[in-house]
């Protein structure tokens, strides 16, 4: 079973980018697990066709610790199962903590048991944040793999690059490795060639390349992936390509984090500041 967490800066279209890429292993035939690390709990909306699941901490509130799987999971897009943690009531609590909660419960369950013959779990974590709660997929070896979704901006690079810090910090005591950089595209000049050499400077490569696309967002309105709403579209074949070049991977790296310095200058070598 491979554990990958899915990081990248807020807005940058990672919960969607995961979804979709899930959809195409779940299409490859492969039994797949995705927790929702957020606390908007969107991270299985498309896969669930829009249905609002039950989060684990709003179960726990109401039913107390006497919980089943059955509880906090549901069945989605070609079987997909799809967990959402939640989080604290407004203006209460660190959500942090809802994914620690989340982890151990389902680790208690029993979700990730040999009987469930899970090919994968996706881990789809808050924005760039690498601290507390939303480090633990990181910090406690809960994920093996790490993929952040980036594009040509210069505030995604940035938190890429700071998620790598955040890599490099843990990657000896929980034996996490990056897998890659996907460069969900903005349509930035240069893109694709800014973010394979900012890649190489991380010591990783750009795993993937999506092109931008108003499919994505068509499907998003229909509560789908776009695999699931449209399967003959061309985005839909980028997301499988996608979700095959991860199953295919090898490439696992400790990256090597830019100075800020060196990142700006990437940047204005890349035609950005022109």
């Amino acid at each position: 079973m491979r554990k990958i967490a899915i990081y990248g800066k807020g807005g940058i279209g990672k919960s969607t980018t995961t979804q979709n890429t899930v959809a195409g292993l779940a299409e490859m035939g492969k039994h797949v697990m995705v927790v929702g690390c957020d606390p908007k709990s969107d991270s299985t909306r498309l896969l669930l066709g829009g249905l609002g699941q039950k989060t684990v901490l709003d179960t726990l509130r109401s039913e107390g610790e006497d919980v089943d799987l059955e509880d906090i999971r549901k069945k989605g897009f070609a079987n997909t199962i799809c967990v959402e943690s939640g989080g604290p009531e407004p203006g209460v609590g660190c959500a942090g903590r809802g994914i620690i909660t989340s982890i151990n419960l389902l680790e208690q369950l029993g979700a990730y048991a040999e009987t469930e013959k899970l090919d994968y779990v996706f881990y789809d974590v808050l924005g760039d944040v690498v601290c507390g709660g939303f480090a633990m997929p990181i910090r406690e070896g809960k994920a093996q793999e790490i993929y952040i979704v980036v594009s040509g901006e210069m505030m995604a690079m940035y938190a890429a690059n700071n998620i790598c810090k955040g890599i490099v910090k843990f990657a000896e005591a929980g034996g996490v490795r990056l897998g890659g950089l996907i460069c969900n595209s903005r349509k930035v000049d240069n893109e694709e060639e800014m973010i394979k050499a900012f890649a190489s400077k991380l010591g990783t490569q750009m795993i993937y390349f999506v092109p931008r696309d108003n499919m994505v967002q068509k499907a998003e309105i229909n509560r789908k992936t776009v695999i699931d709403f449209d399967p003959k579209a061309p985005q839909a074949d980028h997301y499988r390509n996608l979700a095959r070049a991860i199953d295919s991977n090898t490439m696992f790296v400790i990256p090597k984090p830019m100075h800020t310095d060196e990142l700006e200058k990437l940047l204005i070598e890349n035609g950005c500041a022109n």
